[in-house]
């Protein structure tokens, strides 16, 4: 027994000089992300301690600590709302039609712009399709409200043109979905194509070259060596991205809606954002968010197990 214990204590020893030896060689380096860890831990770690407040009934002079424990009121009461399947359809509609529209054009648009001749082109492209990612939510709904307008708004002009009848798109809930979501893909395809477009970059031009001495056509270079070196960072992505499922922009969702368009424009976000900050139900909204969250985890969880299953891409 003595033996065990002595081995064990002169292995953790082993690992704290070991660690210690590590921060003496590149201290520059743990100074440098230093910054962000303490960022992490007061901004993400330490309001972990507030979640309890779900399971309260949270009184601001009382504390979180002498609130009374109410367990799982407050998730009852949301789950037998009237309002709640609208609300979690709106919100599942909402972001999975964004998921499925935004996740792949990024990876259609790399290649394509990977595929273009002329590198001066190519960079002035790639700057014209990254600006709109810096327009901000509020410029954005104003350009919407303008454009979409149904008596001089540009968009219902050319419909008319064509023939067609104008639109209310702002103030009707079947196009509310449509134009989060097609606003959310202009504002963000360009700049999302970063990351594979720098997959792209690292492959080796001989590959090209190789594949061109034996007669493939460019499609073939497409599907065989492009492809091949994006999908590790495409699956990573969508792992990421389906832990979204149950947000949403909700500052996007707000200068949105409108009076006509909350039959799909009122999603969870917007039901905790009215609950919580101008009714004041903390607890209850802390709830709401919680079971947002914890969705979100078993989303991310679920496809991530699923891609390790069928491709052995995984995050962990």
């Amino acid at each position: 027994m003595s033996n065990g214990t002595a081995v064990q204590s002169s292995t953790k020893k082993t690992k704290g000089q070991k660690l210690l030896q590590a921060i003496g060689r590149d201290w520059q380096l743990y100074i440098f992300i230093l910054p962000a860890v303490v960022f992490y831990i007061v901004f993400h770690y330490l309001p972990l301690y507030g979640i309890q407040i779900a399971f309260k009934d949270y009184k601001a002079v009382q504390g979180i600590t002498g609130s009374a424990w109410v367990g799982l009121k407050h998730f009852k009461t949301f789950f037998s709302s009237y309002l709640a399947k609208q609300l979690i359809v709106n919100t599942l509609a909402v972001n999975i039609f964004n998921l499925l529209w935004g996740f792949p054009l990024p990876v259609i648009l790399s290649l394509l712009l990977n595929r273009l001749p002329s590198e001066r082109f190519k960079k002035f492209n790639q700057t014209v399709i990254y600006i709109p990612h810096f327009v901000s939510t509020v410029v954005l709904a104003g350009m919407l409200y303008i454009f979409l307008d149904p008596n001089n708004g540009i968009v219902n002009k050319l419909i008319a043109f064509l023939g067609g009848t104008p639109q209310y798109f702002m103030a009707e809930s079947k196009w509310f979905r449509t134009v989060f979501v097609a606003s959310s893909i202009w504002q963000n395809t360009g700049w999302n194509t970063i990351i594979y477009i720098a997959a792209l970059t690292g492959i080796d031009q001989e590959m090209y070259e190789a594949a061109k001495i034996d007669g493939a056509t460019i499609l073939q270079q497409i599907w065989y060596i492009d492809m091949p070196s994006i999908i590790p960072m495409a699956m990573m992505m969508l792992i990421l991205n389906s832990g979204q499922v149950m947000a949403g922009n909700m500052q996007k969702t707000l200068l949105l809606q409108t009076s006509g368009n909350k039959g799909t424009s009122n999603t969870i976000g917007m039901y905790v954002y009215s609950m919580g900050l101008t009714q004041g139900q903390f607890s209850y909204t802390a709830a709401i968010g919680l079971f947002q969250n914890v969705v979100s985890f078993l989303m991310v969880i679920t496809v991530n197990t699923i891609s390790n299953k069928l491709s052995s891409i995984s995050m962990f």
